[in-house]
Order: C-alpha cells, then sequence, then structure tokens
C-alpha cells in the first residue's frame, strides 16, 4: 500500500494534537496513510479524548490520513515504517512523588535531572527495551523516534543493552537553543545551525553559524550582557543569566537546563518555596494538562490549541515531525539529535549517546565531528555520562548499590546519606513500576 504507517506508543500524551498538526502540515512530503494512537488501559479516557480530536483535525484537513486507536501494542506495530514513543510510566502522580521525595531531602527534584530524572528513567527503560523487542519482531526495518524523557538515558540502554540500532532520541532543548540564537542575531531561525557538545539536557553550543558561517563571537558577546528575558530559557523552570566572567571563560553557550548545575543553590531554593506551597512542576503540569483535557473535549475544537504551549515540551512534536519527513526524504538537513557516538566527541566512549548535530539522510543521522571536549566542559560533561551509564545499567539489573553509587555521582546530590535515603524513599514509592529491585525480595 502506498503512503506511510507511523505508530505512536504513549498516544494518549497531551502532546500529541501538536504531532498530528506537524504531520497535516507536512502531508505533501510525508504523506501518512495510517496513524495509530496507542496507549494502555489506564489511560483509555485520555487516548479517547485526544483520539477523537486527532480525528477531527485531520478531518478538518481534508487529508486521507486514518487515525486509528489502540490498546493492543503488537497489533499497531506491524508493519509500521515509523515508531515514536512518549510515555509516562506512572503517569504524573509518579512524577509528583519524584520531585516531592527528592525535595523533601534537600535535593532538587527535576524530572530528567537528579534523583527524580534516574527514578524516572528506571521506571522506563524496561518498558522501552519491551517495546524494543516487538519493533525487531513486528517492524524490524522502521526507525524508534524517543521523545520520552529522559531521553539520553533511554537511547543509552536502548544502544547498550539492544542490538537494535534504529533508535533516535529526540528533545526539543535544540530547537529553542537555535530558535533563541536566531532571535539574538535577529535572522530567521531556518538559517541557524549549532556545533553541539555534550549530552542530553547537558549541551553546550560549541558554534553558533548563519548561513554557514560562524557567529559565535557575537553571540558570546550579547551573552555576557544579556538580561534574563532574553536568555535562551525553557518554560517549565527559571532561568538565570550566567556571569560575563563564566560565559568568556567558557567560550561556549550552555543549554538552560545548566541552571541545575551552575545555579543549584538558587534553583533549590525556588524548588523548596514551590515544594511548600505545594505547586512542584508535576503538580503544575497536571493541572496544565487537566485544563488542555478538558479543551480536548470539545466538539468543536478540531485545531492544536495554543495552551498546549504552556507545557514545557512544546515543539518536541513538531521536532519528531521533522525528523521522520527529513528521514523520509533524504534531506540532507542538520537536526540535533541523540546518537550513537562513534567518535563525534573522542574522549567519549564509542558505544555512548551523545547529543549532536547531525546530518539526517535516509540510512539515519550522520553526527557531525566535534572532536576532543575542551577542559572548560569536558569534566561536566564526563561526570553526567559516568551517572548516566550507572543509571541504565541499575535500570536493567535492579542493583541497588548502583542506584546509590550512580546518585552519589550525580552533582546534585548532597550527601551520600542523602543519596541512600532518596534512592529507600522512592523505590518503595514507585515498588509497583520496578519489580526488578524487588526480585531478591519476592524470592524469599
Amino acid at each position: 500500500m502506498e503512503g506511510i504507517k507511523i505508530v505512536t506508543i504513549g498516544g494518549g500524551s497531551s502532546y500529541t494534537p501538536e504531532l498530528v498538526e506537524g504531520f497535516i502540515k507536512r502531508y505533501d512530503k510525508l504523506p501518512v496513510r495510517e496513524l495509530w494512537l496507542v496507549d494502555i488501559e489506564e489511560g483509555r479516557e485520555k487516548l479517547e479524548t485526544v483520539g477523537a480530536l486527532a480525528k477531527r483535525m485531520v478531518k478538518k484537513a481534508g487529508l486521507p490520513m486514518e487515525v486509528i486507536l489502540s490498546y493492543d501494542r503488537r497489533e499497531a506495530l506491524k508493519d509500521a515504517d515509523y515508531v515514536t514513543t512518549q510515555i509516562r510510566v506512572g503517569l504524573l502522580d509518579a512524577r509528583i512523588k519524584d520531585e516531592r521525595i527528592t525535595l523533601s531531602h534537600g535535593m532538587i527534584g527535576q524530572e530528567t535531572n537528579g534523583a527524580a530524572g534516574m527514578f524516572k528513567a528506571f521506571r522506563t527503560i524496561p518498558v522501552i527495551l519491551d517495546i524494543v523487542k516487538d519493533i525487531k519482531e513486528l517492524c524490524p526495518e522502521a526507525w524508534m523516534i524517543n521523545f520520552t524523557n529522559p531521553a539520553g538515558m533511554i537511547t543509552e540502554a536502548v544502544l547498550r543493552y539492544t542490538d537494535f540500532k534504529k533508535v533516535i532520541g529526540l528533545c526539543n532543548v535544540p530547537v529553542n537553543m537555535v530558535n533563541g540564537f536566531a532571535r539574538l542575531l535577529n535572522v530567521e531561525p531556518e538559517r541557524v545551525t549549532m556545533e553541539l557538545s555534550g549530552l542530553n539536557h547537558h549541551i553546550f553550543a560549541t558554534d553558533v553559524f548563519v548561513d554557514g558561517q560562524s557567529r559565535l563571537e557575537e553571540i558570546l558577546e550579547i551573552y555576557e550582557h544579556i538580561s534574563p528575558e532574553d536568555a535562551i530559557s525553557m518554560k517549565n523552570f527559571s532561568t538565570l543569566p550566567f556571569s560575563p566572567e563564566f560565559i568568556r571563560g567558557l567560550h561556549c553557550i550552555p543549554c538552560p537546563y545548566h541552571n541545575y548545575y551552575f545555579f543549584t543553590r538558587e534553583q533549590l531554593e525556588e524548588e523548596w518555596k514551590e515544594y511548600q506551597e505545594g505547586r512542584v512542576r508535576g503538580e503544575v503540569v497536571k493541572r496544565v494538562e487537566e485544563d488542555l483535557f478538558e479543551l480536548y473535549k470539545d466538539e468543536h475544537l478540531d485545531v492544536k490549541p495554543k495552551q498546549l504551549e504552556m507545557r514545557g515540551g512544546a515543539r518536541y512534536s513538531d521536532a519528531a515531525c521533522n525528523l521522520i519527513c527529513s528521514l523520509y526524504n533524504n534531506t540532507g538537513d542538520i537536526q540535533y539529535v541523540d546518537v550513537r557516538n562513534n567518535g563525534t566527541i573522542t574522549n567519549l566512549p564509542a558505544d555512548s549517546a551523545v547529543e549532536a548535530a547531525c546530518i539526517i539522510t535516509g540510512g539515519g543521522p550522520k553526527p557531525i565531528a566535534v572532536g576532543e571536549l575542551k577542559p572548560q566542559i569536558n569534566g561536566t560533561i564526563q561526570t553526567i555520562k559516568t551517572f548516566e551509564r550507572l543509571v541504565c545499567e541499575a535500570a536493567v539489573t535492579g542493583n541497588r548499590d548502583l542506584a546509590v553509587t550512580a546518585l552519589n555521582m550525580n552533582p546534585l546530590c548532597t550527601s551520600d546519606h542523602d543519596a541512600n535515603a532518596v534512592v529507600r524513599d522512592l523505590l518503595e514509592a514507585h515498588r509497583k513500576y520496578l519489580p526488578q529491585f524487588f526480585r531478591k525480595e519476592q524470592q524469599e
């Protein structure tokens, strides 16, 4: 049959309307014949709601794209061309526990960083590895596009613990950085490209180009005196501008998530205030999602509502559509994704995942080499990669000691005592979703 079959696992996500909008506006280049939205029974209400909106959006566009809702992942995956994953194991209640329990021990609780990011990985990696098994059996030629967080660690786990190579991790942070640099340089975003060095949510823009010409020195000068309002930021946390001295010394631009590592005290103070007021990020997002799904239920709504931009992951889905379109059409444009290192960064393991500028071809992303990391950024990137590798191993093996060691390796961990307490409390809180850590107990 002509046309493309795309399967979205986690189809009941609030981001799905952005994904559908992306496929609609690219239909002339990316003829999607079937879009399967897959979820679990626990997410039935959300999938039915967002699926109905997706069907209205396609109907309004007048396209021959069939939207199919399914609770049978294997049925959906059969002969798929592309698989996107946007799952949240334990739903937002699990995220809230991650954040609140971590903060209760005086540590930053953020969904992709530190203890909270580690436990999201623990819950998610085994599920993703099961999905990969099904893909290998039912649609082995499909590309898997993952934008489930923590995207870097999930890509690392797939590359390290399976022989499946057609996995690409995706994040909206590089897209926001490109748009931010374009705004600061007063040029169109499509003219801007970056050299990226680092890992998911731990990247540095080590060069910035407009029409292929480096504008790094100009960006550095702007960033030395930038206001909080003009700095590149994310919607899901407050961003502080880095000092001129730090920017000059780094000679590159950190991504917004580096605020957690370079403004740890300030971020912890802000998060502690939110914790006391009952508005940790997961609680805020839960309220935003409730409002979004009320909008989605409107039978007259047939477009993506603007309120979706309030979610911190805005542009994730659009980036996914862009990536699939480029893979399908062998466009050779530059995008920023998580892939196997393969010497892209020479002082990181070849078999680890890195986030890099890549040329997108029909044969997959081809990362653009950056060589050896300079000393200013090498240490922090090596530390986070060590953390990621230990987290992945603990997620697969259920080794509690390794979980404590991994957290101790993370700069956001305040002490070994706190690491033990957080791991103990979060394991108990998420016992239902972490059977790998309780096997011995079950055998006794």
